[in-house]
């Protein structure tokens, strides 16, 4: 979307290279990082803010009520927006296990939201969370659509599609499934491993196959055991990426520190898993069509199961920060560039001539101020 050509002047920016004082950003009309340049001229001055590269939530269901599974323009839309006002200038769009008509929907909805563009947070693509899971690691998926992998099945989701279906999850146990990860590679579809009670080489082998990560690791899979790695070791000690809820509820603060012993910082993937409770009040919601309680933030299914997140991928990274002891800029990396390495979005995750004008605006406290979304001002908090 062309903008209005501008320079921005904040007075400490996140650049690729580093920290950088009183710096300007210059934007030009296609919303791409013309130049940095310190102490530079500018049109508009930000203050004693900090300018840093938008965060990309890579794997997040819904949030204010709405959910991608209701396949309407208007619910991306104020997905869109609510992230934007939380620092999120990029996100996919997941959708869960649920009838096919329902996925087929939703997968429709999201490639239009795609390509007319939405008004927050840009829209990446769908990420297709089910139904190919296996019942006894399946959290808050209903087992009664689970189905067996079936690469005609496969390409019919592609056929509605398109180039939006960005990451397909899948339990490498199931029959097929080396075929199936070789084949949607060369279509170009990203393959996570998740919800699923696949061994230590099962999973190794759907790694090698091309697989490349493990889905909110830890939670909805087979954990790790001396004798018994699972698909948990397999992840943590194979050069792939791992999904990570950092809200102190899906996984220990310590387990988060052995993931990052284990993998690295170059590895590690912050997620939100957020759904439409996000940002609301208690109570009943629903997701996909699993009826859930809100209580304190936290989202239980009926069985008391975890269902998802409310959490804000600003806290992740503040959680980051604090939990692992590690300065802010790597902390930010979690959620900026190593999505966005994950993703294949080499023009996000950093700030850097050429790239595109997507930041976030935060203060010394990591209060996010606002979102600028490819040179536009999107959203501020209290908006």
């Amino acid at each position: 979307m062309p903008c209005k050509p501008l320079r921005l002047r904040a007075a400490r920016v996140l650049a690729g290279q580093g920290w950088l004082e009183h710096t300007v950003v210059e934007i030009d009309a296609e919303g791409l990082i013309a130049a940095i340049v310190p102490q530079g001229e500018f049109d508009l001055d930000l203050g004693p803010v900090w300018l840093m590269p938008a965060l990309i939530d890579s794997h997040v269901h819904g949030a204010a009520g709405f959910d991608t599974m209701d396949a309407s323009g208007e619910a991306l839309d104020q997905i869109s927006m609510h992230f934007a006002r939380f620092g999120v200038g990029a996100f996919l769009a997941t959708t869960v296990t649920a009838p096919l008509p329902a996925i087929e929907a939703a997968l429709r909805e999201v490639k239009a939201s795609r390509e007319r563009g939405l008004p927050g947070a840009e829209l990446i693509g769908s990420y297709l969370e089910g139904p190919y899971f296996t019942a006894k690691c399946c959290g808050a998926h209903p087992v009664r659509w689970m189905r067996p992998l079936d690469i005609a099945e496969l390409q019919h989701w592609l056929d509605i599609a398109g180039d939006s279906l960005h990451t397909l999850a899948l339990a490498p146990e199931l029959a097929g499934s080396d075929e199936a990860i070789a084949w949607l590679r060369r279509k170009g579809v990203r393959v996570l491993i998740g919800h699923s009670d696949a061994s230590y080489d099962q999973t190794r082998q759907a790694l090698h196959a091309g697989a490349q990560g493990i889905v909110h690791c830890y939670n909805g899979m087979r954990g790790l055991h001396h004798r018994d790695p699972g698909v948990v070791g397999a992840g943590l000690t194979f050069p792939c990426d791992i999904e990570m809820i950092a809200d102190g509820h899906h996984v220990h603060p310590a387990a988060v520190q052995i993931a990052l012993s284990c993998c690295g910082e170059e590895r590690l993937v912050l997620i939100t898993d957020a759904m439409r409770a996000t940002g609301m009040a208690d109570g009943s919601y629903q997701l996909g069509e699993t009826p859930v309680t809100m209580q304190n933030g936290v989202v239980r299914t009926e069985a008391g199961g975890l269902a998802g997140s409310t959490l804000h991928l600003i806290d992740a990274v503040r959680h980051a920060k604090d939990w692992l002891g590690l300065p802010l800029e790597r902390a930010w990396a979690l959620a900026s560039r190593n999505p966005a390495r994950s993703l294949g979005l080499s023009d996000l995750g950093s700030i850097a001539t050429g790239k595109k004008a997507s930041f976030t605006v935060i203060t010394p406290k990591l209060d996010v101020v606002e979102t600028w979304v490819k040179g536009v001002r999107i959203a501020c908090q209290g908006q």
